[in-house]
């Protein structure tokens, strides 16, 4: 007699929605202890615009999240982002990084097809 062990497969991960860096968590804690505002978050905002389609728009915000909100928690540094601008962003990871030329935040989009040469827009497939 045989007998036959049968494991379920575990079904894969889902994908995170979005994450930060350690560089951009540390630099958004930098921010909101500069502004005196403990209650302050990263809000990231995806609009129409641009020379590419879309273009990201960045402010800390310290407003109440609302319903189509979500929150992204790293090391004390918490970053908002709306329900449609998540969609686009989806797999992303915030970054924050400097060098001699420039610093600053950055998205590190897989869902963006094309950008524009500026770096300021980009478009995705829908």
């Amino acid at each position: 007699m045989q007998t036959h062990q049968h494991t379920a497969a575990q079904p894969p991960a889902p994908p995170v929605a979005f994450s930060l860096t350690e560089s951009a968590a540390v630099r958004i804690n930098r921010l909101k202890a500069e502004d005196g505002k403990p209650n302050l978050r990263f809000r990231i905002m995806v609009k129409g615009g641009g020379c590419s389609g879309f273009q990201y728009e960045f402010i800390l915000d310290d407003s109440t999240p609302v319903e189509n909100d979500t929150i992204i928690a790293r090391d004390g540094a918490e970053v908002i982002i709306d329900d449609i601008s998540l969609d686009i962003v989806k797999g992303s990871t915030l970054d924050y990084a400097e060098d001699l030329a420039s610093a600053g935040f950055e998205i590190k989009n897989p869902n963006a097809t094309a950008k524009c040469g500026c770096g300021n827009s980009f478009s995705v497939k829908i």
